[in-house]
């Protein structure tokens, strides 16, 4: 039975809660979080240790993490930042308290979940952090420009949070996902219409099209338990990586950012 205790953000759907009941199932003590009650009360019935945990509302993140305390006689080994959604749309369609909604959570929800998580890895003398980035934290992709832009805050962050850990035993790591089933297509489309006034945009035309677009097969996708299963390998890693690449369409494209100048990278970007 493994002792491993780990804190998980956004376990309501999607890659939060394939991760929350893989690592479950193989006997972490797990403590899965979501923002809405109901979600919290679906996890329970599952047999989790479930929380209310908002990443956007700071009291929410103390108050879970002072109860995990009191279950754990004031130690957490793991914490995984799955927390996050995609906001779709134009930059030039994207108005600037959207663009902090974006960041809200993705962003600055990510940084107040580690900075309240610091000292308790910093008192116990170790932990290991993975922040979920995304393929779009490497490369950039038109009509994606919040989340794009999230994404690569978060590369920033968690590159500098490393260097300035280095003189402890805490580890952090980005996990650069690309196509994953989840919810995520679905919430963007939600996002799309609250967000975004189409009707008036140059690129009516493509909103309409995307959001009318029947579910296809995405290249290189692959399904909610392979992102689960790199989290238990850094879990059992005594030394983790800066980052782990997850599906073909990552390395591929990260290859190809080291790799070529930005004209020829943009050519290629264009198209997808």
């Amino acid at each position: 039975m493994n002792k491993e205790t780990i804190l998980i953000t956004g376990c309501s759907t999607g890659i939060g809660f394939e991760t929350a009941v893989y690592l479950k199932l193989k006997g972490y003590r797990v403590f899965a979080t979501a923002r809405q009650q109901k979600d919290v009360e679906m996890l329970q019935k599952l047999g989790f240790e479930a929380f209310l945990l908002d990443v956007t509302k700071k009291e929410t993140i103390t108050n879970t993490l002072n109860q995990i305390l009191e279950l754990t006689s004031g130690t957490l080994d793991v914490v995984f930042n799955n927390a996050g959604f995609g906001q779709p749309g134009a930059l030039e369609d994207i108005s600037t308290d959207v663009l902090k909604e974006q960041f809200n959570t993705n962003v600055f929800g990510l940084h107040e979940v580690t900075i309240q998580v610091l000292p308790i890895m910093q008192k116990q003398g170790y932990g290991k952090i993975i922040q979920h980035s995304s393929v779009l934290g490497l490369i950039s992709l038109k009509l994606r420009g919040a989340y794009n832009a999230s994404k690569y805050a978060i590369e920033g962050l968690t590159d500098t949070l490393r260097l300035e850990l280095e003189d402890t035993n805490i580890q952090v790591t980005l996990l650069n996902t690309g196509p994953v089933t989840s919810d995520f297509r679905k919430n963007a489309i939600v996002k799309t219409k609250e967000n975004i006034d189409m009707e008036h945009s140059r690129f009516k035309e493509i909103y309409h099209k995307n959001l009318n677009a029947k579910k296809s097969e995405v290249p290189f996708n692959l399904p909610s338990i392979d992102v689960a299963k790199v989290v238990e390998r850094i879990i059992l890693s005594p030394n983790i990586k800066p980052r782990y690449y997850i599906t073909k369409a990552t390395y591929i494209l990260g290859y190809l950012k080291r790799l070529l100048s930005t004209k020829s990278m943009d050519k290629i970007l264009k198209r997808i």
